[in-house]
């Protein structure tokens, strides 16, 4: 049973949110706000945060604020959020209703619905390897359910029997759209077992099944999802009508929260109808000041809006011995180092006696390298999930190809976490994948380049070795940062032995492959290879080309490439990713936008490139679409003439 003190104390904070959802309703009006998410309805679910303890994480439905603010969201927090200010918890990055809050482990919202339920996992799945007994909510709307990433997290959970209590707030709708039978629990797809109904509209049974379901949790008894029912008493949201899709007799039977529990304690004699007057009055009060005072803050200097993309620059690790040998090995090295620092590898088929389809992660025979099931959207949303926890996970992609199911994941999670919360929150998550062509046979679906993807998404880091040097040093660099960092490893020269580097290698930066003075020629990855067959062949007749392996795409440097750009006066870029909307292309407008650089210039630069075509699986057809050493000399002697 709840004691009263705590009943009273619930009540409070569901009318305390209620009021916070009527002021912003009338700062919508005033013109303080633009956009508004109520919670109306949705209040009883707060009384969840009563069973939770410090340790504990909360990820927030966007209709959660009385649960997010029982772990801690004062009302100035609720108005800095709703006006976007400087002091709110996203200093004006996210939309109103996305809540955030470090201090009470309440982790970021992002708006792709049911896209926190794989990270909820992950830290669920740190807190059993630490056995530290953290037990994580993980809410979400019913509609929401119906999402991959919720059965694909509920998978992970059950496979793990991980601590994390699935809260679902089913009001009957998704926007307009009615959820009756559609929903996994009406599909009959949740398992029985786990599955706990819940009167959503009464706190007192919320608690009970919270407690009940956070108890299991925290003992080792895996996930429970608490389905509850309850009512949306107003309109989806500010630009929402609920009067054109339900009809009258269905919003007058809806039952109010407040007004039934109040009622019940006010029955029971614990508090009268005059205190619930004289309360909602003082909030009232109370609220106003605190909104109309939050609404003369200052809003984020729009000066420092990129800001918090990335954490500081971590040092250089220190130049890499040269080794020479494969770039499978050195991976194989570098992972190892890795996992001896504590991170923790998982992947598709990565522990021994496979060690990854490639070899990477063979013979390191540990605990901390863990295979993945084959979900990629579940390897990238639970190493989120691991880096929110503070640990560091280090990823395997089986082939970059493969990373459309993660790439909501990627764009929405990963990538954000850090600048959406001004650094409460970071995600330093290492991925790998092999990556490019030129192994005949791959095809359309195991040849695929497309770095411009990837570079296009602020907050991520991408870096392509075309040596075992480069490779060591980018997985040291981006282990000793605190930023996601993408490692794309050429398949064409994984298993390729190759000779020491002729010095030790930095591990950041551009790296002059070749000197010359007639042309510049920037290439990455496979494109380093034809880049110095072309200068070669050039070198026949006369001509001095400058290869560069640009090797960091982001961070690009672009200082070394310039530097070479002014010495030499042309510019060939080289890559065999498709010419539309690609790096190469953004790299020449990157160059030539810059007075000094187009100045520089004795004539126009060139893309060597493939067309926008797939790359096709015989290998007389792959040769046919790929970039060769060839359409390099071509592009040099058109630069030079």
């Amino acid at each position: 049973m709840t004691c009263v003190d705590d009943q009273i104390t619930i009540l409070q904070r569901m009318m305390l949110s209620r009021e916070c959802d009527r002021r912003s309703g009338l700062m919508l009006r005033q013109g303080a706000a633009w956009f508004t998410i109520p919670s109306s309805g949705h209040e009883a679910l707060g009384a969840l945060g009563d069973v939770l303890e410090p340790q504990d994480f909360v990820f927030p439905h966007y209709r959660d604020r009385a649960l997010v603010m029982s772990r801690g969201m004062s009302v100035e927090d609720i108005a800095r959020d709703l006006m976007g200010k400087a002091e709110s918890h996203s200093a004006g990055r996210s939309m109103t209703s996305h809540f955030s809050h470090r201090p009470g482990n309440v982790v970021s919202l992002a708006s792709p619905t049911a896209s926190q339920c794989l990270p909820a996992t992950g830290v669920a799945w740190a807190s059993v390897r630490r056995g530290d007994r953290a037990v994580v909510v993980c809410s979400l709307g019913e509609a929401s359910s119906r999402q991959g990433e919720f059965f694909e997290a509920l998978a992970f959970a059950l496979q793990n029997d991980l601590p994390v209590v699935f809260l679902i707030a089913d009001n009957g709708y998704g926007i307009s759209t009615s959820t009756k039978g559609m929903s996994p629990r009406d599909l009959g797809m949740v398992p029985p077992g786990r599955l706990v109904v819940v009167d959503g509209a009464d706190p007192d049974a919320v608690l009970a099944a919270g407690r009940a379901a956070v108890g299991l949790a925290r003992d080792g008894g895996g996930p429970t999802v608490l389905w509850c029912e309850l009512d949306r008493l107003e309109p989806h949201s500010s630009s929402d009508d609920h009067r054109l899709y339900r009809s009258a007799d269905e919003l007058a039977a809806m039952s109010d929260p407040i007004e039934r529990y109040g009622r019940r304690l006010v029955e029971a004699g614990h508090i009268t109808k005059d205190w619930i007057s004289s309360t909602r009055q003082r909030f009232a009060v109370e609220v106003e000041e605190v909104f109309r005072r939050v609404a003369e803050e200052p809003v984020a200097d729009p000066k420092l809006v990129a800001e918090h993309l990335f954490g500081p620059v971590a040092e250089p690790v220190a130049a890499q011995e040269p080794v020479g040998g494969t770039i499978v090995a050195a991976v194989n090295r570098a992972l190892g180092a890795a996992v001896s620092s504590g991170a923790v590898v998982f992947g598709e088929d990565v522990e021994d006696p496979k060690g990854g389809v490639f070899g990477f992660t063979k013979g390191l025979g540990t605990e901390q390298v863990v295979n993945s099931p084959l979900a990629e959207a579940t390897i990238v949303g639970v190493a989120v999930g691991l880096a929110i926890a503070g640990m560091r996970p280090v990823v395997e992609l089986q082939f970059v190809d493969f990373a459309g199911p993660a790439w909501n994941q990627i764009a929405a999670q990963l990538t954000t976490l850090r600048w959406r919360t001004a650094s409460d929150w970071q995600c330093p998550v290492v991925l790998y994948a092999p990556w490019g062509a030129y192994l005949p046979g791959g095809g359309i679906w195991h040849s695929q380049s497309n770095e411009s993807l990837f570079t296009h998404l602020p907050g991520l880091q991408v870096v392509v070795p075309s040596t075992p040097e480069d490779a060591e040093a980018a997985f040291a660099q981006a282990l000793a940062g605190q930023d996601p960092t993408l490692v794309l490893l050429p398949k064409h020269l994984m298993r390729r032995k190759q000779e020491p580097s002729a010095a030790p290698v930095p591990a950041c930066g551009a790296r002059v492959v070749r000197e010359g003075t007639d042309v510049t020629i920037i290439s990455w990855g496979n494109g380093i290879e034809l880049s110095v067959e072309a200068a070669s062949l050039l070198a026949d007749d006369g001509v001095s080309a400058e290869v560069i392996d640009l090797r960091w795409l982001v961070p690009w440097d672009r200082a070394a490439v310039a530097a070479s750009l002014r010495r030499t006066g042309r510019l060939v870029v080289v890559q065999e990713d498709g010419r539309t909307s690609s790096f190469g292309a953004g790299l020449l407008s990157e160059l030539v936008s810059a007075d000094d650089e187009f100045y520089s210039l004795l004539a126009p630069p060139r893309l060597v490139s493939r067309d926008d075509v797939h790359v096709p699986f015989h290998p007389e057809l792959e040769r046919a679409v790929l970039p060769c050493a060839d359409d390099v000399v071509t592009a040099v002697r058109s630069v030079l003439s």
